[in-house]
């Protein structure tokens, strides 16, 4: 909703006495003092009234009428005086003008159509009564055009206004230049014209109405009792056709006639207030256009002044607290100060008591306080703010009902404030009624609506939020379907067009990491590309382009392993690292996904420089993330996976301890029911076997053999035992976290057997006085895991031959690790050769 500016200003002038009579005796007072000799019937009174009837829109006059005629209704006297002049009498005119007159002037204060169209009748039968060729007939043609247009704007008859314009150039016709009521036909048409502009927005209207503003105001010279209207219509006929066009020439002139007109207006002056709403409206406009502070700060200064000039009870006092929100308003979206947006909420609340239950603008007022509470709620995050807001949108609506020009912004804003509510406590039902109301507003906006893009856009946003949710692919192809829509909407060199192509390209990589369908993959990339033009270098958001493209190539790498996305998408983070700079809030990103990029392509091409840089980088994402930050267990995790790379290329026993080290880090910020548990566990098993392997276990290689204990003192042996102990227990964790069917459970199972049997060889007595027995409970855990493997191909239940009941492979175990069998099995295995317990194993199983 725009500023509200005066109405344009209409006077009526009747022609005037010789100056030579007037100045001899005041006219009012003599005719005062003359009616009180002679009574209504008398003979002369009609002479007497005709005579001095002109002056009765003098200020002297209407304060004399005030003390002799307190109690009189002004209608039932003109109605009497009318009476007194039957038809054919001189002076019938003047009568029938003046009750027509007072009609008009209470149709003003009581707003009864009746009294303006018996106004209009009588207007019409004065100007039967004054032919071409009568001096008053051009006064009459402009009374009647001015009461017309004021039935067209209480019943907005076109008609009337048709010939509220004839008349009014008739009018203008009579009074040729040097005319003395010239300017006043000259203001009464151009008004007029400027209506007519307003319903069929022809701006030859406003053209002409321009130029009648402008010889009107010639007419009136600085001293002229009129000059103050001339240059408040001008004004607002020049912001109509700066609103058109944006003529930046149009609003300057504006804002020169509005301090004209201010400064015509002192302190104390009855249209001081209106001078300075106006002059604060243009104000505001031009910082909208220029974005100069000066501008705003006294418009908001200029508003407060207005806004003190009409106290409580004032009939325009809404309409300046309104203005004012929007100045501050605008402000607090440039400061973004707390000050400001406090004050926002409680003139609003003012506002609003101004518009109580049946007030037209009450809708308004509940929608505005509604987005400055929601406003209010994203710097505070208050939720009380938050549920206040979604209630007064709420009686809006219901005060918006279908029809209503209003009910669309009213669902969006509506959908927006549950929106919020549900991502700031997860209730899916808030989420489900903003999917309504963002449905209904969408069916408010048929093709061709200027706001569908915007609807198609928010649906599509929300439905992408429930998939997330409840994982349903029928929200996440719909959603695609409606951004698709939307981007058809925003061709190039749409201001939204970005948005479109960076959420439909999210919805795309949604689906591919659901269903991996590489059309999807490779429309993301084609979307993504689109997008980086949109930031060219010097753009804020080039870097977040850049990550994004690079992101998207990455995985399209991974995809189909063509080199070329891997060499683009290290070259897009290196550029996007050059804009985030150290402090930058987004350098994490860049380092941890460039050092992906680059092991990425050492694995493919065992570059050792980038290895090295990978490390380098993984260094520097770690600096980045001290205790207590949410992202130090990935670079944790990160920087020990590429020293562990390094160790394997190097064998440099200092990257494998500090890679064990850093998974040690890593494992302990990821405690049970972790996501990342699992992969932290794997990680350090891994890690301390090839120490295990690297430093302890070479008790079956012939080196072990021909070296004997000598090269392996107990101590050392101790600290590689203890290695292969906790990377079983590691590994047995995982394994635990994984269970029966889920897809990596047989390699985790196979990697834990693997170890048993590793420490089970490592146990094994050499020819040695310092071998370790075989640990009895080792063998054990290696029967029970071959057991349960191999449990696992037949029936889950089966019929125990000597009871006759069915048991579970729980129970089909434990019976055997009970037989006779399994204790021959525990007494042998030691005594078999090493290459041939595992066949013992499965033979006896």
């Amino acid at each position: 909703m725009g500023p509200s500016r005066a109405l344009l200003v209409r006077h009526r002038r009747r022609p005037s006495l010789p100056r030579t009579f007037t100045n001899r005796w005041p006219p009012s007072i003599l005719f005062i003092e003359l009616s009180t000799l002679c009574s209504h019937q008398h003979p002369v009174f009609p002479v007497l009234y005709s005579v001095f009837g002109s002056f009765s829109n003098s200020r002297l006059y209407l304060s004399a009428k005030r003390q002799s005629m307190e109690s009189t209704d002004n209608v039932s006297l003109r109605r009497t005086e009318l009476e007194r002049c039957h038809t054919g009498y001189n002076g019938r005119d003047i009568s029938l003008s003046k009750l027509a007159e007072a009609l008009h002037h209470r149709f003003q204060k009581e707003r009864k159509i009746d009294d303006l169209n018996e106004a209009v009748t009588l207007y019409r039968a004065a100007l039967e009564l004054r032919p071409l060729g009568n001096k008053r007939r051009s006064l009459s043609l402009r009374e009647l055009a001015i009461c017309l247009s004021d039935r067209y704007g209480s019943q907005r008859t076109a008609d009337d206004l048709e010939e509220a314009i004839r008349l009014g150039r008739a009018a203008l016709a009579l009074c040729p230049p040097g005319y003395p009521d010239r300017d006043a036909s000259l203001n009464s048409l151009a008004c007029d014209l400027r209506t007519r502009f307003r319903k069929y927005a022809d701006i030859g209207d406003l053209e002409e109405a321009i130029e009648l503003h402008r010889a009107a105001l010639e007419l009136r010279p600085p001293g002229h009792s009129q000059r103050l209207s001339s240059l408040q219509n001008l004004a607002v006929c020049l912001s109509s056709r700066y609103g058109n066009m944006g003529v930046a020439a149009d609003l300057e002139e504006v804002v020169t006639l509005g301090r004209a007109a201010l400064e015509l207006c002192p302190p104390g002056h009855p249209d001081r207030h209106v001078s300075l709403h106006n002059l604060a409206c243009d104000l505001r406009t031009r910082f909208r256009r220029e974005a100069t502070m000066r501008d705003l700060e006294e418009a908001i200064e200029l508003h407060r002044a207005a806004l003190e000039l009409r106290p409580s009870g004032h009939p325009r006092r809404l309409s300046s607290l309104q203005n004012l929100i929007r100045c501050l308003r605008d402000r607090y979206g440039g400061l973004e100060t707390v000050t400001n947006l406090e004050e926002v909420v409680a003139l609003t609340r003012a506002a609003l008591e101004l518009c109580p239950p049946g007030h037209p603008d009450r809708d308004a007022s509940l929608n505005d306080l509604a987005c400055h509470l929601r406003t209010r709620f994203e710097k505070r995050a208050d939720l009380r703010d938050l549920e206040e807001a979604i209630e007064l949108h709420r009686a809006a609506l219901v005060l918006r009902s279908p029809g209503h020009p209003r009910r669309f912004l009213s669902l969006q804003n509506l959908a927006r404030c549950l929106r919020d509510k549900y991502g700031k406590l997860g209730a899916v039902a808030d989420l489900e009624e903003a999917l309504t109301f963002t449905r209904a507003a969408l069916e408010l906006c048929l093709p061709q609506h200027p706001d569908r893009d915007v609807c198609l856009h928010n649906l599509a946003c929300d439905l992408r939020t429930r998939f997330h949710k409840q994982a349903d692919t029928r929200d996440l192809e719909e959603a695609i379907e409606l951004h698709g829509a939307a981007l058809e909407l925003r061709p190039s060199g749409h201001p939204h067009r970005l948005s479109s192509l960076q959420n439909l390209a999210r919805c795309l990589r949604d689906r591919y990491g659901n269903l991996g369908v590489v059309a999807d993959l490779e429309e993301v990339v084609t979307l993504t590309r689109a997008a980086l033009e949109f930031h060219p270098p010097g753009h804020p958001d080039r870097d977040v382009s850049l990550h994004r493209l690079a992101y998207d190539l990455t995985t399209r790498f991974r995809k189909e392993a063509v080199m070329r996305d891997l060499e683009e998408a290290i070259e897009l983070h290196r550029a996007a690292l050059k804009l985030r700079s150290p402090g930058h809030p987004h350098r994490l990103s860049s380092l941890q996904n460039l050092a992906v990029c680059l092991s990425g392509r050492y694995d493919k091409l065992r570059v050792v420089a980038d290895l090295e840089e990978t490390v380098t980088l993984g260094r520097a994402a770690l600096e980045l993330c001290p205790p207590g930050h949410p992202d130090r267990d990935v670079s944790l995790n990160n920087l020990a996976c590429d020293l562990w790379t390094r160790f394997q290329q190097q064998t440099n026993m200092r990257d494998l301890a500090e890679a064990i080290e850093l998974h040690r880090g890593a494992l302990s910020l990821h405690p049970s029911g972790h996501p990342r548990r699992f992969s932290s566990l794997q990680n350090l098993a891994l890690c301390l076997l090839d120490r295990y392997d690297k430093q302890g276990s070479i008790a079956n290689s012939k080196e072990a053999a021909a070296l004997g204990c000598a090269a392996h003192p107990p101590r050392q042996l101790d600290r590689s035992a203890a290695d292969l102990d906790e990377a079983i227990a590691l590994e047995q964790e995982a394994l635990q976290l994984l269970g029966p069917g889920h897809p990596h459970y047989d390699i985790s199972w196979r990697r834990f057997t693997a170890h048993l049997q590793k420490k089970i060889r490592s146990r094994v007595a050499p020819p040695s006085s310092c071998a370790s027995p075989v640990i009895r409970s080792d063998i054990k855990q290696v029967i029970r895991t071959v057991a349960f493997e191999i449990l696992k191909s037949v029936p889950t239940r089966l019929l125990h031959t000597h009871t006759g009941m069915l048991c579970n492979r729980d129970s089909q175990l434990s019976h055997f690790m009970d037989s006779q069998q399994y204790k021959q099995l525990l007494s042998s295995y030691p005594k078999c050769e090493p290459s041939q317990r595992m066949k013992l194993i499965h033979t006896d199983v």
